[in-house]
Formats: C-alpha cells, sequence, structure tokens
C-alpha cells in the first residue's frame, strides 16, 4: 500500500466473520476462475510468481472489496470500520479509505513519466483527457506507453495510486477489452460504449482474471522468439578449423566461389537466402528475429575467418546444420570437423550484460557509436513505412493512415515501439534512447500522440 496509507487496522477488520465471509466472496471472484482452471491453490502462486505479486492480487480482491455493499450489518466495510475505530486512525489514512470506498479499477495508458514523481494517465475503458498522478514508486519502473489496472483516488488534493497495480501486456489488453465488449457492448460491436463507474466498478475482477490468467500462461510457456523460417533462436556458432597448410586465402577463395555467399570484405560473408521472401512462416505467439539487406533478401547467417578458424555464426540449428553442410561441400578437407558452441537468447542477453556493450569496439567513442546505431535504425525504420505490418492487419503504415480506423491503428503500433524501445534493460543503450518522434511525423499523426 501507498506510504503514509497504513490499512493494517481495516485488514484486521476483516477477522470479524460477517466480514470474513463476504471478503471470501469477492476474493473467489477475482481468483477462483484462474486458479481452478489451473487446480492450484492461492498459496501457489507465491512459488510461480513470488510472494510481492501474490499479496498484489490479494490488495486487488481487497480494493474491490472495499467499495462494495453486503447484506451485513454495517452494510460496508469502510462505513462499518471508521464509524467503530475512526477516531484511532490518521486524517490522511481516514481520507484515504473513504477515497477507496468509491474508488473504481480502470485500465491506464501511461505517458510523460517522471521518476519518483509523476505520471499522466489516459483511461482506456471511459476515456477522456489524461490525468496528472502523484507518484513515487511505480514511477521508477514505467515506461512511456505502458498500461496498468489501477485504482486513481484522490487524496488530499492530489490523484494518487492505489497498492493493486497490475501491468498489462498487449495480450491481457486485448483479453480485457474483448471481455468488456461482451458485457456492455452490443453483440459483435468492436467499440466499447460508454461505461459507468458503478458499471465498471462492478467488473472489477475482470481486470484481476485478465492480468492473471495472461501472466499464468506466458509464465507456463512464453511465446518463442523464432526467426522468420519459425525456428526456435537458438544462436549457433559453428567453427571449422583449418587444415594444416592451408591459408584464409584458399578458404576465402572457396567461400567466395558459393553462391550464397554475399562478401563484405576479405574476411567476413553475409549468407543470403536465395531470393527475397524465400520462405515465411506466420506462427502467432513468435516473436521473429532476422536481418533484412537493402536487396530484400534475409540474411540466414555470418562468416568470418579469424584466426586458424573458420566461423559461422547463425541463429538456429537448422540454420547452422544447413550452412555447415554448404560450407563442408565447398572447402572439403581445407577444414577440419566443426565445433559447435550454442547459446540460448537468454545466454546471449547475460553474456552481454556481464561484459558490457560493444566490448569488441572498445575503442569507438559513445557518441559515434549512437549515431551509426540510429542511423541504421533510422533506415529499418524508413523502410518498414512501406511495408505490411501484421499489427495493421498486413497493410503498410502508409496504407493504413488513410483511414481514420487506420491511424488509430498506427497509434498503436508507434506506441508498441516507443514502449519496447524504453523497456531495454540498458537505458543507455542506442535502441533505449532512439527517438520515434519522426515516424510520427512522418506519417500524420503526431496529434494523436498523447
Amino acid at each position: 500500500m501507498p506510504s503514509g496509507h497504513d490499512l493494517k487496522g481495516l485488514i484486521r477488520f476483516l477477522e470479524r466473520e460477517e466480514w470474513r465471509e463476504c471478503f471470501e466472496e469477492v476474493f473467489d471472484c477475482h481468483l477462483g476462475p484462474v486458479l481452478d482452471a489451473g487446480d492450484i491453490e492461492f498459496d501457489d502462486l507465491a512459488e510461480t510468481l513470488g510472494e510481492d505479486w501474490a499479496m498484489t492480487l490479494w490488495g486487488c480482491a481487497f480494493e474491490d472489496f472495499l467499495t462494495q455493499e453486503f447484506d451485513v450489518p454495517g452494510g460496508n466495510v469502510v462505513d462499518a470500520y471508521l464509524k467503530r475505530r475512526g477516531w484511532n486512525e490518521r486524517v490522511q489514512t481516514k481520507a484515504y479509505m473513504k477515497a477507496l470506498r468509491t474508488s473504481v479499477m480502470s485500465l491506464y495508458e501511461v505517458s510523460d513519466v517522471v521518476p519518483g514523481k509523476s505520471l499522466m494517465a489516459r483511461d482506456l475503458v471511459r476515456g477522456g483527457e489524461p490525468v496528472a498522478v502523484s507518484e513515487g514508486t511505480a514511477t521508477r519502473t514505467l515506461k512511456q506507453w505502458d498500461r496498468i489496472a489501477a485504482r486513481i483516488v484522490p487524496v488530499a488534493g492530489k490523484n494518487i495510486l492505489a497498492g493493486g497495480l497490475l501491468p498489462f501486456t498487449p495480450q491481457a489488453t486485448d483479453a480485457l477489452l474483448d471481455g468488456l465488449r461482451q458485457i456492455f457492448g452490443k453483440k459483435g460491436a468492436r467499440k466499447l460504449p460508454t461505461v459507468a463507474d458503478h458499471e465498471l466498478q462492478a467488473v472489477a475482477f475482470m481486470f484481476t482474471l485478465a492480468w492473471l490468467s495472461d501472466t499464468l500462461q506466458r509464465t507456463a510457456g512464453l511465446p518463442s522468439l523464432q526467426n522468420s523460417d519459425g525456428d526456435d533462436l537458438m544462436f549457433h556458432d559453428v567453427m571449422f578449423p583449418l587444415a594444416k597448410g592451408v591459408t584464409q586465402k584458399d578458404v576465402a577463395a572457396r567461400v567466395n566461389a558459393i553462391p550464397a555467399m554475399a562478401r563484405e570484405n576479405a574476411k567476413f560473408w553475409n549468407w543470403l537466402e536465395d531470393s527475397p521472401g524465400e520462405k515465411e512462416n506466420d506462427k502467432p505467439a513468435a516473436l521473429r528475429f532476422d536481418t533484412i539487406m537493402d536487396s530484400g533478401q534475409r540474411v540466414l547467417g555470418n562468416v568470418e575467418l579469424k584466426g586458424r578458424f573458420l566461423h559461422l555464426s547463425t541463429n538456429s540449428s537448422a540454420r547452422a546444420d544447413k550452412g555447415g553442410m554448404l560450407l563442408s561441400q565447398a572447402l572439403g578437407d581445407r577444414v577440419g570437423a566443426p565445433l559447435t558452441e550454442i547459446r540460448t537468447p537468454e545466454q546471449m542477453i547475460a553474456d552481454q550484460r556481464r561484459h558490457g556493450p560493444g566490448d569488441a569496439d572498445a575503442d569507438i567513442p559513445p557518441e559515434i557509436a549512437r549515431q551509426v546505431a540510429h542511423q541504421f535504425l533510422d533506415r529499418q525504420y524508413r523502410e518498414t513505412l512501406d511495408q505490411p505490418v501484421p499489427m495493421l492487419g498486413g497493410r503498410t503504415p502508409r496504407q493504413a493512415v488513410q483511414s481514420a480506423a487506420g491511424r488509430q491503428k498506427v497509434v498503436e503500433w508507434l506506441k508498441y515501439l516507443e514502449n519496447q524501445s524504453a523497456k531495454h534493460p540498458d537505458p543507455a543503450d542506442p535502441v533505449a534512447t532512439y527517438s520515434f518522434e519522426w515516424m510520427w511525423n512522418e506519417l500524420g499523426v503526431h496529434n494523436l500522440r498523447r
């Protein structure tokens, strides 16, 4: 719970039998369906998600419970508690309890985050202009365009966040909004109608269920990272030792003769697909990673001469096998049996964090490295403006902005790009510092960036 808003006395009040039974009903609405579907207990969530998240979920149910009326003496637990014990509470704490009493859980889009101080929150369910929120803890981790389920409550002339805050992924957001449309919208409606506060209060459990279901699914089986062949990412470094008496020049001549090898310099080649768009795989759960050349051809791997070894670097087992066979046939007895080092994406990230970015380019000034990286990203994203984007229904961004509905999708896409960039683990990395503002201007939607 927020600092200075101690609810321990109110929580102890739950020990009274009439309130304990009422709380159990609310708690079951928030967590019961998912726990039953997974055949797990609440205590298991602490092991799966961590103690902090388990307590946050409990807090979501508790804050919902504080807003409800029950057929018991006192009717509402906050009213009953303040009547009996309010004299023993600080003025600020009583104000916070009263604010929670009438609070509403909703889904908000975060912007203009000032770490340790404040943020702007736009209600994605009820609409309206973004509101300023004073917040010291969550703002240290929240990023531009993050989405959160939360209760914004007014206390002492400021808007603050209650304790039950849940970060929503795009998948959880879609699931929640679809569920709300089914309840409040007309059959087959694509747009969520106006929802009154009392209506939203009645379905607060849906926010918890949507978050918990999405989180448990991702915990049980995270979406795989794949290349565009549909192969799971697994980084292979296949090292061919040069045979005795064989020179780098001999090997380079053989590699140059392979049609699929595009030479970058005397010791480095890009291994390219045979033709642009040679193979596509559309598994929806995967996040795709590949490099595209100016010709439109995908880079399947890289080949490099390093000392007495020829290295093939690629991002899947299938490509390692195919590329290894290609090089073995071309080089014959000029190289020995290859050695292979395999690393998962997680291991690659760990290595980068351990050794620090740019070890190999330590002599390059950071500002130059950043400029080069940003120029590369400029080129990549400028090409993307004329390429089909799945989030835009297969249309290019330039095509999508031609309609009102398309412009809204483009805005969501741009926010997604910015949000993912802002979440880079290294805030000094060129990806994290990249500005997408030119894309908003280029597509004519900068006025919708709010």
